[in-house]
């Protein structure tokens, strides 16, 4: 039971922890302090809200350490990866020392800290990190070392504005397709631009493609095991790869618990088939048989692609431009659309599907995301939506084709010359009065 106790310079207060053994403080000038005290220390062990100072004084790096081990093997390897590079570089550094109380004392020291970062790295990083810190004071408040996420309150962004995500119109994107042709890329990165775009699938599900995971009889790619580069090592189904090796296969054992997850989406929701629309798998079937690689997309010397390396390399160059402020220049090349990113090319393809009246749900499914609310329940995916989705799509593909200049249609012939019937195709509806853009009923014949 809570009391006081007389000690040579004072009173002392005593109270019992939650491990039944006896806890103190002294320095009280009188009884009834020190019995207040006590009797508040007690009061709070009953209500599940007290914190053991001998905990509060844990260092971070210690505890960061600890926690880290403990959930390393429950979450995915980029996380993991990412948490060790915050920690090594940003959070021990600063504070790793610091008891884990006495950061919860030091708001404005924490203002501070996220201030010096801005000032060195973008706002986009300094969120990374910062989330990562609060990830961390958020599991020492459950550990209840501190009472409380030091981290709320803290304004991490500007907060003045969102920039809007560039949203690109099928023609932009198929002229970005072209000159990833021209530049070396041929077919292959004329391919990748139009599956970003016309599937809205992530960098990861398309570089990590194979040629297995077509269906050429229902025109659909198989998204199960995206392509993850961690610590520089590229990965497959949890198994690192040589640049040029052959992918592990998914293994037929029946798995459990976090095998069964290791290298797969990450949620079941994103595990899907996205069906091409039927012009678009034509030149993917064309890539598929321009090599014998056992992935889809590689780079021209036949190695899997960096995503860095091959967005500084090419992708930035075919949307950007060259010298595009100075069209008197001889090395001039317009921009299209000046830092549209590859990710953009999954909103471009969101946008497109709600623009065209597609449901929810097939948009959602398509994209590889959950149903939030009753939806989730109740609403499902039929061959009606699917058929919609891929009708549209296409006849955003054929408006995008009759945008091009008489050039531009006579370069892709001489790539494609199945493109030929098409183009005499469109420009007889169009002489007819036919508007190109209107979903077409029967697919042509390719």
């Amino acid at each position: 039971m809570a009391h006081a106790e007389p000690t040579g310079s004072g009173w002392r207060a005593r109270f019992k922890r939650p491990d039944g053994s006896w806890g103190s403080q002294s320095g009280f000038s009188s009884e009834k302090a020190a019995q207040d005290f006590a009797d508040e220390q007690e009061a709070l062990i009953r209500r599940h809200l007290w914190v053991d100072p001998r905990e509060a004084g844990t260092l971070f790096g210690v505890f960061a350490e600890e926690y880290l081990a403990a959930i390393k093997p429950r979450i995915a390897e980029g996380t993991a990866a990412k948490y060790r590079s915050h920690l090594d570089t940003h959070l021990i550094p600063q504070w790793g020392e610091w008891p884990l109380i006495g950061i919860f004392n030091s708001y404005v020291e924490i203002e501070k800290w996220v201030s010096e970062l801005h000032e060195e790295y973008a706002e986009s990083t300094v969120s990374s990190i910062f989330a990562t810190f609060s990830t961390f004071m958020k599991a020492a408040v459950k550990e209840r070392t501190i009472p409380a996420n030091p981290c709320s309150g803290v304004r991490v962004t500007s907060g003045d504005y969102e920039p809007d995500r560039l949203v690109a119109s099928p023609v932009q994107a198929l002229r970005a397709a072209m000159r990833l042709y021209e530049s070396g890329l041929g077919v292959g990165g004329f391919t990748l631009c139009l599956l970003d775009v016309y599937t809205g699938a992530r960098w990861g599900e398309l570089a990590g493609q194979q040629r297995h995971e077509y269906d050429t009889q229902t025109k659909e790619i198989s998204v199960q095991a995206p392509l993850k580069e961690v610590g520089g090592t590229l990965k497959k189904y949890g198994a690192a790869l040589l640049d040029t090796a052959p992918a592990p296969q998914p293994t037929t054992r029946r798995r459990r618990g976090l095998s069964a997850r290791k290298g797969r989406t990450k949620t079941p929701a994103g595990t899907r088939v996205v069906e091409l629309p039927p012009s678009i798998a034509v030149f993917y079937e064309l890539l598929l048989g321009s090599h014998r690689h056992a992935f889809a997309f590689t780079s021209p010397e036949g190695r899997l692609w960096r995503r860095s390396n091959f967005r500084q390399r090419f992708w930035r160059p075919a949307w950007d431009g060259k010298n595009p402020e100075a069209p008197t220049a001889a090395d001039h090349v317009p921009a299209i659309l000046p830092w549209f990113t590859f990710h953009e090319g999954r909103h471009s393809h969101a946008t497109w599907l709600t623009e065209d009246g597609v449901p929810e749900v097939a948009r959602r499914a398509r994209l590889g995301q959950k149903m939030k609310g009753i939806g989730r329940t109740y609403d499902h995916v039929t061959a009606v939506m699917r058929k919609q989705i891929t009708e549209a799509l296409e006849a955003r593909w054929e408006g995008s084709l009759v945008a091009l200049t008489t050039a531009e249609r006579s370069q892709l012939v001489t790539w494609f010359p199945h493109m030929k019937p098409v183009f005499a195709r469109l420009e007889a509806g169009v002489q007819d009065g036919k508007n190109p853009t209107d979903p077409i009923s029967t697919p042509f014949d390719h």
